[in-house]
């Protein structure tokens, strides 16, 4: 006879229920906006008791960032982008166009899945401290996963002449920004494809040798 691992039950119905509440609390957000809706709210929406929600993410900033987090991986499992397989055989490719050219892929996919997010984060942040530290953590991560791809050109003496290796991390900073990605695909309606072959090509002009 087999024994089932004990706790297995308790984490699928965790998993469920953090899943449930993200999507209630994205569509309440989005429609809502991040001020107007409370954990009340969200706990009905989602059929997840509001103490269950608590105990989860304990408080509402907590439920913002868990959608972030899942919106930016593309998943909730606990491995930060930088750290996932894609990015670091990436940062081991010899060839600098390859790195850029998938980092801007990398980029282009986060942002489709992150602006309507980061656009509520944004709109909070300008009244909400909690929100506003949130959006202050998360460019600061940004900056440095990003950095990644500057610091490994320069490793391989792939920047351009004279371009030091923190300017070039400012560069990619601005350029791969969600307001960047907002302005061009969102707002002026380029295609993610144009997006990513203009951004590739601007990348490799200005930071490679």
């Amino acid at each position: 006879m087999t024994t089932r691992p004990a706790g297995r039950p308790g984490q699928a119905r965790t998993r469920l229920a953090r899943a449930a509440v993200i999507e209630a609390a994205r569509t309440l957000f989005v429609e809502r906006g991040y001020a107007a809706t409370t954990i009340e709210a969200i706990s009905t929406a989602s059929g997840v008791p509001p103490a269950t929600v608590y105990r989860l993410f304990s408080s509402k900033r907590g439920i913002l960032k868990a959608i972030l987090d899942v919106s930016i991986a593309g998943d909730d499992q606990p491995v930060a982008l930088p750290q996932r397989p894609k990015v670091q055989t990436l940062l081991a490719d010899p060839d600098p166009r390859s790195q850029v050219a998938g980092f801007v892929a990398i980029a282009s996919e986060v942002n489709s899945r992150a602006a309507p997010v980061y656009r509520i984060l944004v709109g909070a942040a300008s009244s909400d401290p909690d929100a506003a530290a949130l959006l202050e953590d998360l460019n600061r991560q940004r900056r440095t996963g990003q950095g990644r791809l500057a610091r490994a050109l320069g490793r391989a003496g792939a920047l351009r002449p004279g371009l030091r290796e923190a300017e070039a991390v400012d560069s990619i900073y601005a350029l791969m920004s969600p307001e960047v990605y907002r302005l061009l695909v969102v707002d002026r309606g380029w295609s993610p494809s144009r997006y990513e072959r203009w951004l590739t090509q601007l990348l490799v002009d200005s930071l490679l040798g």
